[in-house]
């Protein structure tokens, strides 16, 4: 199985992808988010795995977009403990550290810990593991970065503080996409939609109410602008429930009302976050 993934190897989307489908995998490393669909549409990959939102920082508005845009299809969810983990070559100290380098969310992530060290300087980079790479690649010293235990491994850093996230709950809710919609399955608990109402007074609610009256638990909703249509805006909720027909029919009574629904996806939650 050929996977692609936001960043390389040590990667927390590297981490994502080896525990839902082992080691043996074929991995296709990306630097941005938005270079992963295409290669889904071209069928170079099999699967994404795909970030979208982060119990700290909230949810990663482009990636619901590029879902969208694309017409890619959500199979699965896994929610990642995230571990932030302070990374150096073997002989360094904390105080050998002038600069940190790492992601802006994993950075800010991290901020209450470098407050004991205002020495230190922290430096956005693109992506945790590649700093991990660089830093070993090129015999940084007095460089850390801020990365998993993983990138630790394959990259043979010294991890000189372990667990420098300010908040231990902290979780990142990943996505895995298809560009193929899955022949439907037996049985589904979640389903994740995008919906778009008029301006009219109560049109929101009328649809809450549906999602309540069908015993529909309404696990996420987020607002999007429509960019082609200014002050007008889409709506991205996901839905748990305990047998598929309740979403069934709550669908059928949102097509009169939404003038644009479309099913993101239907698949099994099995609470992962507590794995």
């Amino acid at each position: 199985m050929n996977i692609a993934i936001q960043g390389i190897k040590g990667s927390y989307h590297h981490q994502v992808a080896v525990n839902l489908f082992g080691e043996n995998i074929e991995l296709t490393e990306c630097q941005n988010f938005s270079d992963m669909p295409p290669l889904l549409i071209s069928k170079k990959v099999d699967v994404v795995v795909m970030a979208i939102e982060n119990t700290i920082a909230g949810a990663i508005l482009p990636n619901y977009n590029l879902i969208d845009e694309y017409n890619l299809y959500i199979i699965g969810e896994y929610f990642l403990p995230i571990q932030h983990q302070l990374m150096a070559l073997k002989d360094q100290t904390i105080y050998d550290i002038k600069e940190v380098w790492s992601h802006p969310m994993a950075l800010e992530q991290c901020r209450k810990f470098f407050r004991q060290y205002p020495h230190i300087k922290l430096i956005e980079e693109k992506d945790t593991a590649e700093v991990a790479k660089m830093i070993q690649e090129r015999n940084l010293s007095g460089i850390a970065g801020i990365a998993s235990k993983k990138a630790a491994e394959i990259y043979g850093l010294n991890i000189i503080a372990d667990g420098i996230q300010t908040h231990a709950t902290n979780f990142t809710r990943f996505v895995i996409l298809s560009a193929i919609k899955e022949t439907e399955k037996e049985y589904f608990n979640k389903a994740s939609i995008k919906f778009s109402l008029t301006h009219q007074t109560g049109s929101l609610a009328e649809i809450l109410n549906i999602f309540r009256d069908n015993n529909l638990n309404l696990s996420k909703i987020q607002s999007l602008p429509i960019i082609e249509k200014p002050w007008e805006y889409a709506f991205f909720a996901d839905m748990l429930f305990e047998q598929p027909d309740q979403f069934k029919k709550a669908i059928t009574e949102l097509k009169p009302i939404a003038y644009e629904l479309k099913v993101l996806g239907k698949y099994e939650h099995k609470n992962s976050f507590l794995v």
